[in-house]
């Protein structure tokens, strides 16, 4: 069987070296979604594929290119769909604070993640996952389903089943802006808001007009009398070092990690060794 590969980020090069590592080498792998349709239709039609593999591609193919290869289009999609279909459903899932995901491999056609089910499995959420954590996860899970799944379609055994398109939720792409901190928020949210932005947007708020990541941080209950926003030391915190904390609008945000605007990510105790004018700011 003859297959190609669409796939762009690290989620996608995961899964196409477990294929690889698996004997199902493609025979071209295409990394650019911003490749014209004609161009991508001229290269299709030369390769004749029996199948096309996607996996976070980035962009919505036609029906034209879909139906080239015998066996069409599939896509690993990191969720279990139809919920979070579209382009951020990690992070979605972090930032809602869901115990589970999953992935889905699915029949291409032209509306996003819309396509027939061929299978799907579930993965818990740790209290820890980033959205880096997470994606490894799930790339790894997506390749091994993946492996198990072609040989059972290509041969027929499995029969695509359609989604319930009633149930569907959608994602949106996520913005550098997306990242910013509202310290009116929970500190529940925000904490989930650090895991599901990291690496990239990152959380972030100013101070002294520079921008602050927050990298690692968790969630303390303490109904203190500051301001949203302002950060303090507090000698009852669980942390055995003198620690940043942040007032929410409920409860209050630990700093374990942050990163300065032009700087390296240090530990709350580094960053105050060098910046003691911190405690008693207010976050913007």
């Amino acid at each position: 069987m003859k297959f190609i590969f669409f796939g762009t980020p690290e989620f996608a090069t995961i899964i196409l070296e477990k294929l690889i590592k698996s004997g199902l080498e493609p025979q071209a792998a295409f990394r650019n979604p911003k490749e014209s349709a004609s161009v991508l239709i001229e290269k299709l039609e030369y390769l004749k594929p029996d199948l096309a593999i996607i996996a976070a591609y980035g962009k919505i193919l036609s029906k034209e290119i879909v139906e080239i290869p015998r066996y069409g289009f599939i896509n690993v999609h990191p969720s279990l769909l139809p919920k979070y279909r579209g382009a951020s459903p990690i992070q979605y899932a972090i930032l809602n604070g869901d115990k589970e995901t999953g992935v889905t491999i699915m029949k291409v056609d032209e509306e996003m993640d819309h396509g027939p089910i061929l299978a799907n499995s579930e993965l818990p959420i740790a209290g820890s996952d980033t959205y880096d954590s997470l994606s490894q996860k799930l790339a790894i899970l997506g390749a091994e389903l993946l492996i198990k799944t072609i040989p059972d379609y290509i041969s027929g055994k499995i029969k695509p089943f359609e989604q319930d398109h009633s149930k569907s939720t959608y994602t949106k792409i996520i913005k550098k802006e997306d990242g910013k901190i509202d310290w009116s928020k929970s500190a529940q949210d925000l904490e989930r808001m650090v895991r599901a932005y990291y690496p990239w947007p990152s959380s972030w708020t100013l101070w002294n007009g520079k921008i602050l990541k927050i990298i690692e941080a968790e969630v303390f209950k303490n109904d203190s009398n500051y301001k949203i926003g302002e950060v303090f030391s507090d000698l009852t915190s669980t942390s055995i070092h003198r620690c940043i904390e942040v007032k929410c609008g409920d409860g209050v945000l630990i700093i374990k990690k942050l990163q300065l605007e032009g700087g390296k990510v240090l530990t709350s105790k580094e960053f105050l060794n060098g910046h003691k004018d911190f405690i008693g700011s207010v976050l913007k």
